[in-house]
């Protein structure tokens, strides 16, 4: 179970719930691959809300690494989600308001 206060949350990919969480090594992770120099720049970025499907796809992925999988980014990119794009989308922002955001979760407008 997604513990919110601890930057988690849930999320069903391919018909299975998993947990997924933005440690600091998978910030780390989103810095390099999205050319950010540091988290102020990473966070301006997507404060813009402008997320292409690649920056969606490396949010999920590192996401649900720093839970603890081991899905790669190109794996995320092969499931399927009820709700298509939006939800991919909806659940990239609840997982960076989880993480950069503060008060309890609330349903992130993409």
């Amino acid at each position: 179970m997604a513990n919110y206060r601890r930057g988690e949350i849930e999320a069903e990919l391919d018909g299975q719930t998993y947990v997924l969480c933005l440690t600091l090594g998978a910030l780390a992770e989103l810095e390099h691959r999205l050319g950010a120099a540091d988290l102020v720049q990473l966070g301006a970025r997507f404060e813009k809300g402008q997320l292409s499907a690649h920056d969606i796809m490396s949010i999920i992925g590192a996401g649900l690494r720093g839970a603890g999988s081991t899905i790669s980014d190109d794996a995320v990119g092969h499931m399927t989600i009820e709700g298509g794009l939006t939800q991919w989308a909806m659940i990239a922002a609840k997982l960076l308001q989880a993480s950069f955001g503060q008060g309890e979760a609330t349903t992130p407008n993409p």
